[in-house]
């Protein structure tokens, strides 16, 4: 089976590509625009997006939208996270938290897999907590100032081991249940 991962983000194609090594799944990495409609769901903007690529003939494919959600900004950035990213990054980030106790944040990841005609939407979720600075060289966006376990940033981590604890791997493996109660893929492998 082949799926094609629609992103302009290298660092999740890598993350799919070793989540879905031990199955016989190939997946591939497809640059395709579509729009990312304005909307506090990251369900509605994968249903979206879902719905545009299939209008431009693409089949067996997945898109996912992430977000990480900061409890005392009321969630912010949220569905925001890439334009945050790329407007005030992760520096940005600890400023605004600049004095600020509680630190508690949910990394949420929600796929959208279009196979065989059939649509599945996962959302996947990781508890945690933002650093006060940025640690690790691993991974991208947000890694460096996010903790699941306090000991250290996903950046420190190895995709491996990312994968294991992560909002994105935690929903690759509903995503997996998903293909495996339809019969599309077998994780006796």
């Amino acid at each position: 089976m082949k799926l094609k991962v629609i992103t302009s983000n290298p660092g999740k194609v890598i993350e799919y590509q070793k989540a879905f090594a031990k199955f016989d799944v190939c997946v591939e990495h497809c640059c395709v625009p579509y729009d990312e409609i304005q909307t506090s769901e990251l369900e509605e903007v994968v249903k979206k997006g879902m719905s545009e690529l299939r209008a431009k003939g693409l089949r067996n494919f997945i898109i996912d939208d992430s977000g990480l959600f900061i409890h005392v900004l009321r969630g912010f950035p949220g569905v925001y996270s890439a334009y945050c990213q790329k407007t005030i990054g992760n520096d940005g980030i600890l400023s605004l938290m600049k004095c600020v106790d509680d630190r508690s944040s949910t990394f949420k990841c929600c796929i959208g897999c279009d196979i065989d005609n059939k649509t599945i939407i996962v959302t996947g979720k990781c508890d945690g907590h933002i650093l006060y600075k940025e640690t690790g060289n691993n991974g991208f966006g947000y890694d460096p100032i996010f903790t699941f376990d306090g000991k250290r940033s996903f950046a420190e981590m190895s995709i491996d081991e990312k994968n294991v604890v992560s909002h994105r791997g935690n929903a690759v493996k509903l995503l997996m249940s998903e293909l495996t109660s339809l019969g599309l893929i077998n994780t006796n492998n």
